[in-house]
């Protein structure tokens, strides 16, 4: 299985010339899942639900920095609600994970991004939910004055305002399954704001407590995104495992042997489902520099009422 996740990863993110005759195979189904979200976006009916609701999403699979940007966006709001889909976790339905900075909800419950969410904004709730629009009039009841949406664009029967987190390269333009596009790459132009990441955005990545050999352990979407970021004569091994997953202490105590290492190495993401088991941890620790024109854009439209005035 991992190597079949990993496989995909590299067709989407670092393909290789025989990564292209898989593609071509598939190329008939992208164009048919890709055709139905064409249209099911333009038949949509978009509910208004009276409270603005700003969408942070992007057109490709895997990170792309939805979580920082939420965080980093929804502390220049009052009572803010972010609501998220919970990926990974080991519950269903709706579950508050925070409700205005009081943790309500274990690890396994909430997800990683979520836990993450609400331990980094001590005056916002957190929500997840498979159905956001149950997740959103949950939010409006709880008293939110803004709701941000972590990974939204699909989410087309929902009045808000778009933001679209965009690569710089795309080395794989092709929609799912030959290539990482949710949907073809034109429908960028539905976004309200389309933020190009290293001209719009800039990931900021700080190492916390590097400062002796560690073992790189991580389970996160495209973790080769990390490498420019590693301290790279301290990462002794990697353990990496499939977005989301949940980690083993016996298969990390088994591999920091192997590499000779009594600590290990992390991404905040990563941490929260890590920290349980005790070990030494250093921290990759992400924010993300977003220009100030395009937070006072943001602002703007908020205030303005377009997208929620009933």
């Amino acid at each position: 299985m991992h190597r079949f996740v990993a496989f995909f990863e590299n067709l989407f993110y670092r393909p290789k010339w025989y990564h292209w005759s898989v593609a071509f195979v598939l190329l008939p189904f992208s164009l048919l899942y890709a055709s139905a979200m064409w249209i099911r976006r333009r038949v949509a009916k978009r509910k208004n639900f009276g409270i603005p609701i700003v969408s942070i999403g992007n057109l490709l699979v895997g990170g792309s920095g939805k979580t920082p940007m939420a965080i980093a966006l929804a502390i220049h709001f009052e009572k803010p609600a972010v609501i998220l889909r919970g990926y990974g976790r080991k519950s269903r339905g709706l579950v508050v994970v925070s409700e205005w900075g009081k943790i309500q909800a274990d690890i396994e419950t909430s997800g990683d991004e979520a836990m993450l969410l609400a331990r980094s904004l001590p005056k916002a709730t957190v929500i997840v939910a498979e159905d956001r629009i149950e997740a959103v009039e949950k939010a409006k009841t709880m008293g939110a004055k803004i709701v941000f949406l972590d990974d939204g664009f699909s989410k087309v029967a929902i009045e808000k305002f778009e933001i679209l987190l965009y690569p710089a390269n795309i080395p794989n333009p092709l929609p799912l399954p030959s290539g990482p596009f949710r949907e073809f790459p034109s429908e960028r132009k539905f976004a309200d704001l389309v933020l190009v990441e290293g001209k719009d955005f800039e990931r900021v990545v700080t190492c916390e407590g590097c400062s002796e050999p560690m073992l790189l352990v991580t389970a996160i979407a495209n973790p080769h995104r990390l490498e420019p970021f590693l301290p790279k004569s301290l990462v002794k091994g990697r353990l990496i495992l499939p977005d989301h997953a949940w980690f083993d202490a016996k298969a990390i105590e088994e591999a920091m042997k192997k590499h000779g290492v009594e600590k290990i190495l992390t991404t905040e993401k990563d941490a929260v489902k890590l920290e349980k088991f005790g070990f030494d941890m250093a921290l990759l620790k992400l924010k993300l520099d977003i220009d100030e024109r395009y937070l006072l854009q943001i602002q703007r439209a908020v205030l303005s009422g377009r997208h929620y005035d009933q």
